[in-house]
C-alpha cells in the first residue's frame, strides 16, 4: 500500500487538551497508515485535503526542533491523532528525533499498536517519568483484517509489553476498542496481567468510527451490532466489563464508555 507523506512545519508542538488525566498532547504526525477502520481521529480528514483517511500521513518535520529547550508541566501524551510508531516512522525516524531532543524531565506517556517502539528503549530509559502503553484487544483473524489490517498482531503487542516490562519500563494496557463478541476482556487481562502496571478500558466509539465501520460491523458481526444499538443490552454489556475488571483486582484508570 502506497502512503502519501506530506511534510509540513508546525508553529507549536505541545497542545493543551481536555482529555482526562492529560495536560498536553504531542502529534509529530497527523494521520496513520495502520488504516484502522474504527479510528476516531479520521475526523481530521475533514480539514485536510489529502484524500481518504489512512492513505496519507502528515509529518511535522520541524517537531524535533520545537521540543528543544521546552519544558511543560503536567502529563504529556504521545499521540492523540496518529500512532507515533506507524510504518512511516521506520523510515522518517521523526518520533525518535523528538524523543531525543525532548526534555527528559517531562512526564510522558507514549501509546502505540506497534512493536517498532522497542527500537527506542534506550531513549525511554533517559526519562525520569515515562509510561509506555500498548493498545490490545485480541481480535480474531477476521476482525483484525477488517478493522486494523496494517497494525502489529496481538501476539507481537504482548511480546512488546513483556520486553518493555523486562527492561524496567512502566507499562500500561489500553484495552480498546471493546466490541461485544469480538473482545474477550477477561482473556486479555489474563494475557497481560504480568505485563502491565495498570489498565485503561474503552468501548467502541461508533459515532467517532463513522458510517463505514458501522456498515461493516453490522454486515459481518450482526450480533455485536445488535448489542451496541440496543441501550439496555449495551448497558448490561458495560456492567459485565466493570464486574470483570473489579474481580480481576487490577489497577484500572477507568472504563470509558461511548
Amino acid at each position: 500500500m502506497k502512503i502519501r507523506i506530506i511534510k509540513t512545519k508546525a508553529k507549536t508542538i505541545f497542545t493543551k487538551t481536555r482529555l482526562p488525566g492529560v495536560s498536553y498532547v504531542i502529534n509529530q504526525y497527523v494521520g496513520c497508515d495502520h488504516l484502522c477502520l474504527y479510528c476516531y481521529a479520521r475526523f481530521t480528514a475533514r480539514w485536510k485535503n489529502y484524500g481518504k483517511w489512512g492513505l496519507w500521513v502528515e509529518a511535522k518535520i520541524n517537531a524535533p526542533e520545537l521540543v528543544k529547550n521546552k519544558y511543560v508541566k503536567g502529563s504529556v501524551w504521545m499521540s492523540s491523532v496518529s500512532d507515533p510508531y506507524q510504518h512511516v516512522e521506520k523510515r522518517l525516524k521523526l518520533t525518535r528525533k523528538v524523543l531525543k531532543n525532548m526534555n527528559k524531565r517531562i512526564n510522558l506517556a507514549v501509546q502505540t499498536k506497534s512493536d517498532l517502539i522497542l527500537r527506542d528503549v534506550d531513549l525511554f530509559k533517559e526519562f525520569k517519568n515515562i509510561e509506555i502503553g500498548l493498545t490490545v484487544n485480541g481480535f480474531n483473524k477476521k476482525a483484525k483484517e477488517l478493522f486494523e489490517p496494517y497494525s502489529s498482531t496481538h501476539e507481537k503487542r504482548l511480546k512488546t509489553l513483556k520486553s518493555l516490562k523486562q527492561q524496567g519500563i512502566k507499562t500500561y494496557a489500553f484495552v480498546s476498542p471493546i466490541i461485544p463478541g469480538l473482545v474477550d476482556v477477561k482473556k486479555v487481562i489474563s494475557q497481560t496481567k504480568s505485563l502491565a502496571d495498570y489498565y485503561f478500558f474503552e468501548t467502541i466509539n461508533t459515532r467517532g468510527a463513522g458510517k463505514e465501520f458501522v456498515s461493516v460491523l453490522e454486515k459481518e458481526f450482526p450480533d455485536s451490532w445488535e448489542i451496541l444499538k440496543d441501550k439496555e443490552k449495551f448497558n448490561g454489556f458495560v456492567a459485565d466489563i466493570k464486574q470483570i475488571v473489579k474481580k480481576e483486582k487490577i489497577k484500572s484508570r477507568g472504563v470509558f464508555v461511548h
